[in-house]
This record gives structure tokens, C-alpha cells and sequence, in this order.
């Protein structure tokens, strides 16, 4: 019987050694991440010549542009997460997938399993977009299995034996809402009596990409100005966490109206705005966070990230957050008032099915 899985494969440019491995992103559920599994593949010769392989996790963290780099001096840390010798093989004991079950069945004697635990603290997988005609290595954090020969784990890898495939570390949407976001501000003014008042509520704290998310606004007008105009916007937050001022934020979509406006003293209005944030509308702008799979046409937005407490920020991270912000405009001499609320932004877990239809086929 011919049974169909999927796997992808990558061999060095000798074509001594090939790697494969059923999946490229693993899913981090805040507490564990799933462990990486492949097939490592050697050549006769390699076999007979009792080389050593090594297989290795490698997070590539970019914080400064390449264009700026002299002798020296590099914006980049390359991180070896986890080490192992997969030939000779070592005695450690290895559960094998299926998948790794199969393919040994099918490679024969040359084939060697490795499994690698990800550290659960380790960085999710971002970049931040570049322009266009920018060709360098965009800045962020990217993952690399990297398998080569040598004398010792510390040995400098040489190209022609060396494979590098790029994985990435995900998060999937909770599968329960959390609170639904509300807030309330008020401002009084000198020498003015009376305040004004602006609630924000909205319609869930969890939105999945590329979904509609509704702003309610009420605003009641108890002093003596005047309301002009209403925005609101989507804000994601970026922390580059190595950098002690390395938080900023952009604005990735938003809606002003007039409508309704002046709001004079004593009178109160409701709205609903509605705002979808998409890389869409984005694609152009440099600084954007997007998903670490720079290589995917169809990138999207990086999601939020969930971290178990503050303290297990790692200094080598990227940490990507949202938040709808509305603001109310009272012209030159009355200033502004602004509410925020933080809301999260996935993307929902796939079947498996759905995994699987995403992936290319070998026959086993």
C-alpha cells in the first residue's frame, strides 16, 4: 500500500548529506514548544569516512541595518540554542514520530533521527519589514536547523557541507475570549466647569487577522468646548527588548469622521467605527513587525505575543502588541482626549488538515 505524508527535504551543494523534516513551524504554547524532529541522510562515503554530524538550533537575531556594518562591527548575534551529535549516534533515547518511523523504513541504514526541545523562553519569530528596494537582511529574529560535519560542535562549518533550513516559531489564538476591553477618561478643564467624557468598548479582546473589529464610542459633552472631530486607530506596539529605548509604534490603520460633530456642551454622541488591520495597506511602510517567514508572499501582520510573565522576556526578543486608540479633537485651545484599549491579534490554529494541505508530498 502507498502511503502519502509530507515532508520537506534540502541537501548540502555537495549533496553529501540531506535533511527532512515534516514541518517548518512549531507552535509555542506559551509554557512548552513542540520539539523539532527530522531525518538526517548521509552519502556512502560519508558513512564509510565515520564522520561526525551535527545538528544544530541556531536563532539569528538582527537588530541594526546590514547597510550599516563596517569592519568590526556586526548588528547581529547568532545564538546556538541547541546542539547534538547525530553520527555516530549517541545513546540517548528518542521517540520517534511517525513520520521519522516511515522515512527510516524508507532511507535504509545511512538515515539518522534527531529530536531538539526549543527552549519555551526563547523569541518568536518577527522581522520588521524594509522597503521595497531594500535587499539586505531585514532586522529580527529568525530560526535556522543547521546541519554540518566536523571534528566538534565548535568547529567552523564549511559551505559546501552545510545545510540551513529556516523554521519558524509560532503562536496560535487562545481558544477562549478573554475580557471584553472597556475603558473610561475624563478631562476637566481650568477655569472651566463641567468635564468631558469618552468611553470605548470593544465587541471582544480576541480578533483573528484580517477580521473586522468594531469600536464603540460613546461621548458625553459636560463642559463648555467643543468636539471637532473623532479618530480612531489601529497601533501595533514593537519592543526590540535588548534596547533599553527600543520601543516604538505605528499606526497601521485608522478612520476620522465628522460626522455628528461639532459636539456642543451639553450633548452627547454614539458611534461605532469599524477598523481592519492588514499588511495590505502596510506593505509599503518600513518598520512594519511581520511574520518571521520574510520568504511567503502571503506574510501577514506579526501576531501578538504572549509571554508568561515579564520576567521571562528574552533580551534577544521581539515583542509585538496591539492596541485601538481613539482620540477626540477640541481644536487649538481645547487640545485632545485619548482612550486606548490593548486587544489581541492571531492567527487561529489550523486543522491538520489544513496543516497538511500546506505542505508538499513524498511517497512512502
Amino acid at each position: 500500500m502507498v502511503v502519502n505524508f509530507k515532508v520537506f527535504k534540502k541537501c548540502s551543494p555537495n549533496n553529501m548529506i540531506t535533511l527532512y523534516m515534516n514541518r517548518r513551524e512549531f507552535v509555542d504554547s506559551v509554557t512548552q514548544v513542540e520539539p523539532i524532529d527530522g531525518i538526517v541522510v548521509l552519502d556512502e562515503e560519508y558513512v564509510r569516512q565515520n564522520r561526525k554530524i551535527f545538528v544544530q538550533l541556531v536563532c539569528n537575531f538582527r537588530y541594526g541595518r546590514e547597510d550599516d556594518e563596517m569592519i568590526g562591527l556586526r548588528f547581529q548575534k547568532e545564538l546556538t540554542l541547541v546542539s547534538q551529535q547525530v553520527c555516530p549516534p549517541q545513546k540517548q533515547d528518542i521517540q520517534l514520530t511517525k513520520m521519522q518511523e516511515r522515512l527510516l523504513k524508507k532511507l535504509g541504514s545511512n538515515a539518522f533521527p534527531f529530536v531538539m526541545q526549543m527552549p519555551p523562553s526563547s523569541p518568536a519569530s518577527v522581522v520588521l519589514q524594509q522597503k521595497a528596494s531594500d535587499e539586505s537582511q531585514p532586522c529580527g529574529v529568525q530560526y535556522f536547523v543547521k546541519i554540518f560535519t566536523g571534528d566538534s560542535d565548535c568547529d567552523r562549518s564549511h559551505r559546501r557541507s552545510t545545510i540551513n533550513l529556516g523554521i519558524r516559531k509560532v503562536q496560535y489564538a487562545p481558544t477562549k475570549q478573554g475580557i471584553q476591553p472597556c475603558t473610561v477618561v475624563r478631562k476637566d478643564f481650568l477655569l472651566s466647569p463641567g468635564e468631558l467624557e469618552l468611553e470605548v468598548t470593544l465587541d471582544k479582546q480576541l480578533y483573528h487577522h484580517g477580521e473586522k473589529i468594531s469600536v464603540n464610542i460613546c461621548v458625553r459633552n459636560n463642559s463648555n468646548k467643543v468636539v471637532k472631530k473623532v479618530k480612531a486607530m489601529v497601533q501595533q506596539g514593537v519592543d526590540v527588548v535588548l534596547f533599553q529605548n527600543g520601543q516604538f509604534r505605528n499606526t497601521i490603520a485608522f478612520m476620522e469622521t465628522s460626522e455628528g460633530c461639532p459636539l456642543n456642551p451639553g450633548s452627547s454622541l454614539q458611534k461605532v467605527m469599524y477598523l481592519v488591520p492588514t499588511l495590505v495597506a502596510n506593505c509599503d511602510r518600513a518598520g512594519i513587525a511581520v511574520e518571521g517567514d520574510i520568504k511567503r508572499k502571503e506574510t501577514a501582520l506579526a501576531s501578538t505575543t504572549l509571554i508568561a510573565s515579564q520576567d521571562a522576556r528574552d533580551a534577544f526578543g521581539i515583542i509585538v502588541s496591539y492596541a485601538v486608540k481613539v482620540k477626540l479633537f477640541l481644536g487649538a485651545l481645547g487640545g485632545e482626549l485619548c482612550a486606548e484599549l490593548p486587544f489581541i491579534l492571531m492567527h487561529p490554529k489550523p486543522s491538520r488538515k489544513a496543516q497538511l494541505e500546506t505542505e508538499g508530498s513524498i511517497e512512502a
